[in-house]
């Protein structure tokens, strides 16, 4: 990564290590992101009042998010807050016009989409860009929103030639992930890592032999730990509309990527099924007209 990148990535990092804080430590962290004057200049024992807690605190928290002290945390956020794409996000409010509303929603999905891609893990991503095109079967977890990614990602698989089957049933995902086996490949969707429905289906995927990869935005999250790549988008959340939905376009964009990847890993197949599929479906229109 260039430098530019690795100032982008400051921010969604420490986002991704959030819930590994204690609510005490998260507090401290949601003050430093809400001072807006916070600069190379603040000092610790302002923080540390501002925050209510003790200096040796603030300092034992910036050692746990990865820096080597408060003044090496302090610099990576002062240069990171300067940056054009830190300044997108704003607050939603009810007291919003149709033209703000806009404005914040857009802003907010573009920061998402700059950050992912600072961080976004080059290696992982063709390793599962491989794994995805040789595998013999395609399993895709997802409950909920990250359902309809993971449906919307093997729609695109599908008309390119490769078969990929989505469960968003907790029997049906355990029941499909047993049958899994060494040249097979198990996906998971969850933005927070947590749902226990797709961590124990990739478990299972890995214990049968399977090569498992995770969609989320938080890469110390449960389902990270256990899977052999993680994907990680980012993005900040907002009272009115959650982490979800900017982090859910910056996963299609990830997955969209990936489309492109394993279809340039076999072109002359993909183009071929293409072709297939589209006449297929619009000679099916056809055959409705009157």
């Amino acid at each position: 990564m260039n430098s530019a990148d690795d100032l982008k990535a400051v921010g969604p990092r420490i986002r991704m290590m959030m819930p590994q804080l204690t609510p005490l430590e998260a507090r401290v962290v949601e003050t430093v992101f809400g001072l807006r004057d916070f600069s190379e200049e603040t000092a610790l024992k302002d923080l540390a009042a501002e925050a209510g807690v003790s200096e040796a605190m603030v300092v034992k928290i910036t050692k746990k998010l990865g820096f080597s002290g408060y003044r090496d945390f302090r610099m990576a956020v002062s240069n990171y807050n300067r940056l054009p794409t830190a300044e997108m996000h704003e607050e939603l409010s009810v007291e919003d016009s149709s033209r703000q509303i806009i404005q914040k929603v857009f802003r907010t999905s573009i920061q998402a989409l700059e950050e992912t891609l600072a961080i976004l893990d080059v290696d992982g991503f063709d390793r599962a860009a491989d794994l995805l095109a040789k595998a013999r079967q395609r399993d895709f977890y997802g409950v909920g929103g990250s359902a309809q990614i993971a449906r919307d990602v093997a729609h695109k698989f599908l008309r390119i030639g490769v078969r990929a089957t989505v469960q968003d049933d907790s029997h049906m995902m355990l029941m499909s992930a047993s049958l899994l086996g060494a040249d097979d490949i198990a996906v998971g969707f969850s933005h927070s890592g947590n749902t226990t429905a797709i961590i124990d289906a990739i478990q299972l995927a890995r214990k049968c032999g399977a090569r498992t990869i995770a969609i989320t935005n938080y890469g110390g999250s449960p389902l990270a730990q256990i899977a052999d790549i993680v994907l990680c988008s980012t993005a900040q959340g907002s009272p009115l509309m959650g982490e979800n939905a900017a982090a859910r376009i910056a996963q299609l964009n990830i997955l969209d990527a990936l489309f492109v990847a394993v279809a340039q890993r076999n072109y002359q197949a993909a183009e071929r099924n293409l072709e297939k599929t589209m006449s297929a479906v619009t000679s099916k229109r056809k055959d409705k007209l009157p």
